[in-house]
């Protein structure tokens, strides 16, 4: 039996948007329970079958980086960003400072250096900037029942965040604690299929890597029907997992 290829999706936000209970409903297609807060990094992982029903149609391990949200680990996070094949950045819609800070978070992974063990954050202009990458990046807004209820008393009226916007990408909006947020069928699951689809093809069926030197990614090359022999995963840290209760 051929090994399956995998990917590697980081998923990044603040502390407390619900990223952990977002991963797990993504990987398990059921809500967690009792989530605990992620100190370090924490993997899950769903098997994804690309372009499904199609002559292409391959099955892939997406790999989810549920990277601790605490600003006291900022100068250790770049650990876990090597190598990154998609981003998924979570943010709580009755938050707007975590929908704000969106934009550190997308600055930091593509700022960070991995030659360099202390990260140091550097400034960018998202209209430069967020244009010139083309990582698949996907943008998740947390508690939209919460929302939702904001909106009938007049309390929240934007929903869609700007960064979305700037990056080109898709935005969904989920209730974690509901297994039918990301239902087959829904506009959210054709949303995070896609979303997937676009992190496979970029790894597999381009020459194109991830980061740049320069991290200026060039433009798409054409596709080929088979992954590239010469394109094959590089090694994979070893997360450690911590949880804390």
């Amino acid at each position: 039996m051929a090994a399956i290829e995998k990917v590697k999706v980081v998923v990044l936000g603040d502390s407390g948007v619900g990223k952990t209970s977002l991963t797990y409903l993504i990987a398990h297609n059921k809500p967690l329970i009792s989530p605990g807060w992620t100190v370090g990094c924490s993997v899950e992982v769903k098997l994804h079958r690309y372009k499904e029903g199609t002559q292409s149609q391959n099955t892939f391990f997406v790999e989810l980086w549920d990277v601790g949200g605490s600003n006291g680990h900022r100068n250790t996070r770049n650990v876990f960003y090597q190598p990154t094949h998609g981003i998924i950045l979570v943010h709580d819609l009755t938050n707007r400072k975590s929908q704000v800070n969106l934009q550190k978070w997308l600055s930091e992974i593509l700022n960070q250096d991995s030659s360099n063990p202390t990260f140091q954050q550097v400034d960018v202009d998202p209209e430069q900037f967020l244009g010139s990458t083309q990582i698949p990046i996907l943008v998740i807004g947390t508690k939209f029942d919460l929302a939702e209820e904001k909106q009938r008393k007049n309390q929240y009226r934007r929903l869609s965040s700007s960064i979305a916007e700037q990056c080109g990408a898709d935005e969904i909006f989920v209730n974690c604690f509901q297994a039918r947020s990301l239902a087959p069928g829904t506009s959210n699951s054709v949303k995070l299929t896609r979303f997937f689809d676009k992190v496979i093809e970029r790894r597999y069926y381009s020459r194109v890597s991830p980061f740049s030197e320069k991290r200026r990614i060039p433009p798409y090359i054409m596709a080929t029907s088979t992954p590239l022999s010469n394109n094959k995963p590089s090694q994979y840290l070893s997360p450690r997992f911590y949880h804390m209760d």
